[in-house]
Formats: structure tokens, sequence, C-alpha cells
């Protein structure tokens, strides 16, 4: 589709056959040409008329029936295959049902005439003002082909250099063409054929017409190119104007001004704000997007920068009874999305406004028949306070008064003669076709079986080294296995060493701690083990931080809760003295007394420590382990005591029962 909204930038050839008949010998032509500013007229030849075109290149070829320029469907896709890459075919009187010249020339306030001049000058006027359809048989995809510009031949070591020295050049030219691509940063799909040596032929798509695509057609020794464009399964018709409907435009105005687009069924079409455009781009962004019927604000009274652009469309005004309030514009747009605020007012101002008038857009449509523009008829009836039925009663009138002289679009019949002839052409093309096929066909197996063949020596060539390389392989993962199951067990030796390493630190640490307040010849201090609980966990975690011996003296920080497994595991380390925190246990107590381990109060013994160890006086130690024995001495009187008590107590009671 033209994106012109003129095409007085350049000039436009109008067309109007003179007299005899494209079917003919010898048929003449009408030829306006306008270039905006006036009009060159002459009488020219088919021959003549294809010559002008090929050296001016017009924007526009215009004419009021296609099939003048072509004798049928096959023809008219030759001539549009052959115009210029820049040059359109242009019919002004519409597409598959055209309308007759003169009703488009008097719509559009174009002079016209019934001579072939004025009808050529008529149509040149309306293309140049977009007005018509571009006819087109091609779309705007590409087919680029790199393949070879001669046949490899077959047979002999110097024909095998010679197939792949072609190949080499179409891979090539292929990535030639693909950098050239990819520079024009054109988007395509490629599709290649590989061969012995190289490419046998590379097929571009390409997203681009020819005349946008940086590769040219040639034919240069090994290789060619070939470009063809995509061709449609028939004639297609593209408006050269793009439709705009009627709409309703929501204007919040202010520093930014925003601006909604909504469609007479209430569907949000586009929406867009703006901190720099001034009131020409706002309505230039409009313009493109529709006519507006109704202007709305979310305030009362109308802003006066909204009454601009109402009066600017000639549309109608909507405001509501009251601001509307930020709440219900929220809930109106809240399944639409917006950028910012404004755009959000802007379009709960359209949105309220096509509620507002959505019965009398129904009932506007309930009243229209067939056929009828319902935007055409709504933008009068609000927009400009006129009833339905004298808008229709308007449209009909108009309609009536057209020329009813209709223009013949479809080619003649052929004769039997012709179609004979048009038929034998076709089969003489098919069997050509089919012919090239079967070449191509040819030369591909050929190409695959050098190919084939190359590829089995170079396999086995390929399996030979990789048996070798397999061989090679087993070796190594053999030898890799075997070392890692060395390291593995020289890690566990190391980790078993430093937990060794770090037992003989920690004893070291009692033979060599340095207090400041100890004298400098150590004498008189014995090392203390530290145990955090008087707990199985707490007893086997110290024995694995620095061992637990007998004779050690240890400290329990916490002597509570301990029972009669834990008093006999301590017990198995048979330890010098034990100094603890706390109390007790009778049960533990008792364990440790049976078992001779002494047990005295920590708070007896002066003590200082480092990090997890300790050290204690010589002298508070043994003081701590005599007061035991006294105590003990005196616990075992008392249970000597206790026992002779209870065995004369239990004679007594003997003698008496006698």
């Amino acid at each position: 589709m033209s994106t012109r909204t003129s095409a007085l930038d350049a000039v436009v050839f109008g067309v109007d056959i003179q007299s005899g008949d494209v079917r003919g010998d010898a048929p003449s032509y009408a030829l306006a040409v306008y270039d905006g500013d006036g009009v060159t007229r002459d009488v020219v030849t088919h021959r003549k008329l294809r010559r002008l075109i090929d050296d001016e290149e017009p924007a526009i070829v215009a004419t009021d029936n296609m099939y003048e320029l072509a004798a049928d469907k096959d023809q008219l896709i030759h001539f549009l295959g052959s115009l210029p890459a820049d040059t359109m075919l242009v019919q002004v009187t519409g597409a598959e049902q055209p309308e007759p010249l003169s009703r488009v020339a008097k719509r559009h306030g174009v002079p016209y005439g019934k001579d072939p001049m004025q009808e050529a000058e008529a149509a040149a006027r309306l293309a140049a003002h977009n007005v018509g359809h571009e006819v087109s048989a091609f779309t705007d995809t590409t087919e680029v082909k790199v393949s070879r510009g001669r046949s490899t031949g077959s047979g002999g070591w110097s024909e095998d250099r010679y197939t792949r020295r072609i190949h080499g050049s179409v891979k090539k030219r292929a990535r030639e063409v693909e950098s050239e691509l990819e520079d024009a940063n054109l988007a395509y799909e490629r599709e290649v054929r590989e061969a012995y040596g190289g490419f046998a032929n590379a097929v571009f798509t390409v997203e681009a017409r020819p005349q946008d695509i940086p590769v040219s057609r040639n034919r240069s020794g090994d290789v060619r190119v070939e470009i063809e464009r995509e061709r449609r399964d028939g004639i297609e018709f593209r408006p050269l104007a793009k439709r705009r409907d009627h709409v309703v435009v929501g204007i919040d105005p202010g520093t930014t001004t925003a601006v909604a687009i909504v469609s007479l069924e209430g569907e949000v079409l586009d929406v867009w704000s703006s901190r720099t455009s001034d009131t020409a781009d706002v309505i230039e962004w409009i313009v493109e997007r529709g006519r507006p019927i109704i202007v709305a604000a979310d305030v009362t009274p109308i802003p006066e920068t909204v009454e601009k652009f109402r009066r600017s469309f000639d549309a109608a005004g909507w405001t509501p009874d009251s601001d509307l309030p930020v709440d219900e514009k929220q809930h109106r747009t809240r399944e639409q999305p917006y950028d910012n605020d404004h755009q959000r007012d802007a379009m709960a101002a359209a949105l309220y406004a096509i509620d507002a008038h959505a019965d009398q857009f129904d009932r506007i449509a309930d009243k229209l028949p067939p056929g009828i523009d319902r935007g055409k008829v709504t933008a009068r009836v609000v927009a400009g306070e006129e009833s339905v039925e004298a808008v229709l009663t308007d449209l009909t009138d108009d309609n009536g008064g057209e020329d009813d002289e209709t223009t013949e679009h479809e080619p003649r019949e052929l004769t039997e003669e012709e179609r004979r002839i048009k038929d034998l052409e076709r089969q003489v093309e098919r069997l050509q076709s089919h012919v090239e096929t079967l070449e191509g066909r040819l030369e591909d197996r050929d190409d695959r079986i050098d190919e084939l063949e190359s590829e089995l020596s170079l396999a086995r060539r390929e399996e030979r080294t990789q048996v070798r390389k397999d061989r090679e392989v087993n070796r190594l993962e053999r030898k890799a296995t075997r070392l890692e199951r060395e390291r593995d067990e020289a890690r566990e030796t190391v980790e078993t060493l430093e937990q060794k390493v770090e037992r003989m630190k920690a004893l070291w640490k009692l033979d060599h701690s340095n207090f400041s307040d100890v004298s400098a010849k150590k004498e008189g201090l014995v090392p203390v083990k530290v145990v955090e609980k008087f707990t199985k966990g707490a007893i086997r975690e110290a024995d694995e931080q620095y061992g637990i011996a007998g004779g050690d003296v240890i400290y329990i920080r916490d002597a509570s809760g301990a029972g009669r497994s834990t008093a006999q595991l301590m017990a198995e380390f048979d330890p010098r003295v034990i100094l603890k925190e706390g109390g007790l246990s009778e049960i533990a107590d008792e364990i440790l007394f049976e078992a001779e381990v002494p047990v005295g109060p920590a708070d007896d013994v002066a003590m200082q420590e480092v990090d997890e160890l300790a050290v204690a006086r010589e002298d508070d130690v043994e003081a701590v382990i005599d007061d035991w024995h006294d105590r003990a001495r005196e616990r075992r009187k008392q249970r000597k005591a206790s026992m002779v008590d209870q065995v004369i107590s239990e004679h007594r009671a003997g003698d008496n029962e006698v």
C-alpha cells in the first residue's frame, strides 16, 4: 500500500485507449502526463507507451480499466512484471466491482469529459490524490537463487577438481549474498543444497521487493544469480489511501496532552500522550487514525483546548454532568492498558461518551438499509444534527443521480484458434519446464553420487582414525580412574594425619601455654581438658578434639543432668580428678565414687582458659584430690557403721522370732 498522501511530487501517467483494441495489432492510447503543475498530452502506440514507462519510470500508471493495457489475465501479469521497480499500476475506479469514471471524478471534484484524453487526464489527477487501487500480481517476497553457471561434467580426477571448484565458487558467492542481506538488515530464510566441495545451490527467500535488495541478477563464470519476485495466486487490489473509520476521541489537555481513539462499537483503538507535541501534531495523529464524530473531555465545562480540537474536526462535543471522579475513571478503564493518568483520563472521557450515545447509535443502525455506511450516517446525525431519514434521502438521491454507465473489466472471450494457440503454448512451457526439471535432477544425481563416493572415502579414513582414538581414550580413561583412586586414598590419609596434627597441636598448647600471671618457668601447673556438659556427646566431642586419657584433669562446665551411662563413660577414661560446675546427680556421684574417681568443685581451683583448653595450679588440684579422699574415708566409715547397725538389727529381729 502506498504511504504517500499525494503523488504530486512524482510523475503520473494517465492512460485511456484512443483507438483500436488491445487485442488487435495496433491500439493507440491517450496519454496524460501529470506532474502536479500541469498536464502534457500525447497519443502514443502501445510500444511507445511501454518505452516511455521504462524511460521515465513514473510513480503511477493510472487507468479506469486495467484490461485496456492487456488482453487477458496472463498478459496483465506479464505487464505488471515488466513495470519499473518503483512504478505501480492503479485502477482509479475501484477493485473487483469498479464504478464509472464519471462518478468517481464527480465525487472527488476532478474535471471529467468523455473524450479519451479527458478520461486519461481525470485518471491521472485522481491517482495523484490517492484515489483508486493498486493492481498487484506479486508479493513483497523475493527469491534470490545462487547456483552453478555451467555443468560440472562427469568422470576423471581433473573433472573432480573442476566440480569441487564450481561448488566452492557457488558457496563463496552465497556467503557474499548472505552478508549483503545482513548489511541491509533484511529478513530472509536460507535453504542450501550442499555438494562435493561446497554448494550446488543456495536459495534466499527475502522479505523485500527486488529494488530493495542489494543484489543484482548476473551470471559470471561458474556462478549465476537469479532474482524472481514471488507471484500471487491471482490479482490483488490494494487501496492507495488507508480507510479512516468514524471514531470517538477523548482528550485530556494540559502540560501533557493525552488522546484516546475509540470505535463506535466501544473498542479502544489507540491511546497516546506527549509533553512536547503541539496542536498540529495532535491533529495529525488523530487524522491518521480516524474521522472524529465526537470529541469528549472528562470535566465540565469543556476546556478551551478540547473545544479547539472539536471545531477543527467539526465534531460534536461531550462532557459529563460533573467532573468524573478518579475512582469512576479507574473502574471504567480497568480492562484497558495505559501508561499514565493522562491517558487514563482521555480514555475514560471517550468511553463515557460512547456510553452516553449508545442508544442513539443503536437507533441509527436499526434504521439503515443494507449497503449504507453506518459511520457516515452517524456522523451527520450526531455532529450535523440531521435526521436519519434526511441523511438517507440525500444519500439515495446522490446515488440515483449518477450516470448509469458501467465499465466493463472482463476480458473478451477468445476464439477457438486463440484458445488452441494458448493451450499449445502452455503445453510447450510445461514440457520445457519438465525437461529442465529432469536435467536438473540428472545433474543432482551425478553430484550426489560424486558426493557420496567422496564421503565414503572420507568416512573410512575417519573410522580408522576413530578406532585409534578410541583405543587411546580407553587407555587414558583406565589411567585416569587409577589416578583418581590413588588421589582419593591420599586425601583420606591426609585427612587422618591432619586430625592427628590438630590433636597434637592441642596437646602442645597444654604444655606451652603462655599466661601473663604465670611465672616464666611454668612450674606447678597442670593442663585441664574442658568438657562443656556432662553428656555423652560432649564427652566424645572433647575426646575427638584433643583426646581424653587416664590421669587427665577434667573440667565440666555444667555437671547437672548426668545419668548412669554418662558417669560410667567418664569413669572408663580413668581421669585424675573431675572439676565440676553445678550439682551432680546421686547416681552419677555414686558410680564415680565406686570407680574411685575424685570429684570436686571447680571454684576451689584457680584456672585460666585459652580457647578450648585450660591450666590450673598443681597445688589446688592436689588439695581437691586430698579433700575428696578425706570425704571418701568418712563416707566409707559411715557406710560400715550403717552396715553394722543393719546386721545387728537383723540379728535381733531373728532372735525375737525364735
